[in-house]
């Protein structure tokens, strides 16, 4: 079997990771959605020793840097756990087009589930110097605003650029130095 580059080769150490939803579908466009990654972080840091360095949240896909004792249980349980929530959450809103793309988009040798949220993988990036974290942590922060959605990366509310600003984010996070 052939090794990745996007394989968490080293679950302890720092990995730029990016999440897609299938078809790159437009979910985090409301906020009680974008609350429910939010809060799966937050509660990983809290039991799980997730230690985030940065994050953005766009409305079909999001990055961060992260380091656990486990990245790779981490990463799994978090997209198992938002999975489920959101599509609660999108059946609740009755976003019916949102979830008949995603049943659509199911791989057919998985039956354990009627949808598929996030795309396979993660495209992990070990993070091995300090020069590539801050590449890192830039891209990030300036995402939006290389979309034109921002003109500075502080205005993007679903972002750590705040944080990294000594101002107060939506959430925790843990600063790299």
């Amino acid at each position: 079997m052939a090794r990745s580059r996007y394989v968490i080769q080293e679950p302890d150490k720092p990995h730029f990771l990016t999440c897609t939803v299938v078809e790159w579908l437009p979910v985090f466009t409301r906020p009680d959605a974008v609350q429910i990654i939010l809060d799966s972080w937050t509660y990983q840091r809290l039991h799980d020793g997730l230690q985030i360095y940065g994050y953005v949240i766009l409305e079909n896909h999001l990055h961060f840097v992260a380091q656990a004792p486990r990245l790779d249980k981490c990463l799994g349980s978090f997209k198992s756990y938002t999975a489920a929530r959101l599509i609660e959450l999108l059946e609740t809103s009755k976003a019916e087009r949102l979830l008949i793309r995603m049943r659509f988009a199911k791989q057919a040798h998985k039956r354990d589930r009627e949808y598929q949220f996030w795309q396979e993988g993660s495209h992990a990036e070990m993070v091995y110097s300090e020069d590539m974290m801050r590449q890192k942590l830039e891209y990030i922060h300036f995402n939006p605003v290389k979309r034109g959605y921002v003109d500075l990366p502080e205005h993007w509310r679903y972002s750590s650029a705040r944080n990294y600003l000594g101002q107060e984010g939506l959430i925790k996070i843990d600063p790299w130095c």
